[in-house]
């Protein structure tokens, strides 16, 4: 049975340390599908295990086959399955998986989804339109899974969408121990619109900042917001700018312009997710930032990554996480 060695709060105060307790369940057992093996590979170092046998590929007719290479019978198994690109494929790998864990009769199978996709889709806002990601849901209890463990949604609401455990856990303290650590001239965390205010607010008042916010409108299913005022100060300030992913970039250039327009020094932007869709991390190359911080909930091509990519790690976030889940402990005291 794991005994996690224990996350420091990203905050400065030291989280509690994991205490060895019975679980419920047998041997705990960690398996990956093809999305993010590296981050699988960490999770494992940082609990000491090894990483459990499974093959998962397509055949010549696209269709996922997945064989589990060893015994998982009353295990507590957790398989780490971020929804990257291409996301269908992979959405599709997890819900094979957790079939197939489900009839080999193991104890328990949480789906840990460090990125949860189809989250834009989390409400009716047009007429005739899906709510995805209430039927990703749907897909993954149908499939068998037993809990979910998640990073950032994209919205809060997707947990009322489950009928099974959710845990969503931040990268919020990952990311304010980091700025933390720099010695910035003055700065300010600017939120990228107002829904994410929160967010934003959040990070200012761990790192006992200013709050700014840009003001912006977006316009049906277009990939593109237009960013139109900014409320508080910037000028002078080193501002980061915080969302909770970067897709294509537009949202982040523009409220990038806009901060440097209002007199801002350095830049640095800051997001758990970051898909960087298309042309985006070329796009951010050419814009004022001085640092691009993501984390590796998903597995970032190097062509993709810009120069001022600087990439950290959830896998302890995660490995914590999982260790107190399996040995019964509360997982939101991680954040107390």
């Amino acid at each position: 049975m794991p005994c996690a060695k224990g996350l420091q709060e990203y905050g400065g105060t030291p989280t509690l340390m994991s205490v060895r307790r019975v679980s419920l369940y047998q041997e705990l057992s960690i398996f990956s599908g093809n999305a993010h093996p590296q981050l699988a590979r960490s999770i494992c170092d940082y609990l000491g295990r090894p990483m459990g046998q499974i093959e998962v590929f397509e055949f010549s007719n696209e269709e996922v086959f997945v064989k589990i290479l060893e015994n998982v019978r009353q295990r507590d198994c957790f398989l780490i399955q971020p929804i990257s690109s291409p996301v269908n494929t992979r959405l599709m790998e997890l819900l094979v998986m957790i079939d197939a864990f489900k009839r080999s009769s193991a104890g328990r199978i949480t789906a840990v989804m460090p990125y949860y996709a189809y989250g834009r889709s989390d409400k009716k806002d047009q007429p005739r339109v899906p709510i995805s990601a209430r039927l990703v849901a749907n897909l993954l209890e149908t499939a068998g899974a037993d809990r979910i463990l998640t990073i950032d949604l994209h919205a809060g609401q997707i947990q009322g969408f489950f009928n099974i455990p959710l845990d969503e856990l931040t990268a919020l303290y990952l990311l304010t121990r980091y700025f933390k650590e720099k010695t910035l001239q003055n700065p300010v965390v600017v939120a990228t619109d107002v829904g994410d205010s929160k967010r934003a607010r959040n990070l200012a008042e761990r790192m006992d900042t200013p709050l700014a916010i840009i003001e912006k409108r977006r316009s049906g299913n277009v990939e593109r917001a237009e960013a139109m005022n900014l409320i508080g100060e910037v000028e002078g300030c080193d501002a980061i700018v915080i969302d909770d992913e970067i897709l294509t970039g537009g949202t982040i250039l523009q409220a990038v312009n806009v901060i440097k327009a209002h007199g801002a020094q350095d830049i640095y932007v800051a997001a758990t997710h970051g898909i960087l869709s298309a042309n985006a991390g070329a796009k951010l190359a050419e814009a004022p930032i001085k640092e691009l911080v993501i984390t590796d909930t998903l597995p970032v091509p190097p062509d993709k990554l810009t120069p001022q990519a600087k990439v950290v790690s959830v896998a302890p976030l995660l490995g914590e996480a999982i260790s107190r889940i399996h040995t019964g402990q509360s997982v939101g005291a991680l954040f107390q």
